[in-house]
């Protein structure tokens, strides 16, 4: 398990946000490695609701036969947004803060 720095790899969260999909350095595929490769139980994940048009946050329960959670509310209209989303999400459980990409650390 790689330790995820809020301030020090701020770098590959900057980089994530501007390519989410496509390829990454390789800095930023380990900690992508690290996201997705979470316990499956409380995993954040996109449920396809339209083929390539719609898109819906989901929770995985990680027990057999336990449905997962839709968070009906979020929902995204490209898959970029929702891997962006995602990737927020992850990053505050794993670091602990918020992801804030403003002027003072652009």
């Amino acid at each position: 398990m790689i330790t995820i720095d809020p301030v020090r790899d701020i770098r590959l969260a900057r980089e994530f946000m501007a390519t989410p999909i496509g390829h990454h350095s390789p800095d930023l595929q380990r900690l992508l490695r690290q996201f997705r490769g979470e316990p499956v139980k409380g995993k954040y994940a996109l449920l396809t609701v339209r083929p390539n048009r719609e898109w819906m946050l989901i929770e995985l329960s990680g027990e057999k036969g336990v449905p997962f959670t839709v968070h009906a509310d979020q929902r995204f209209f490209s898959m970029a947004e929702a891997e962006r989303a995602v990737f927020r999400m992850r990053w505050k459980r794993y670091t602990g803060h918020d992801l804030v990409l403003d002027e003072a650390n652009a």
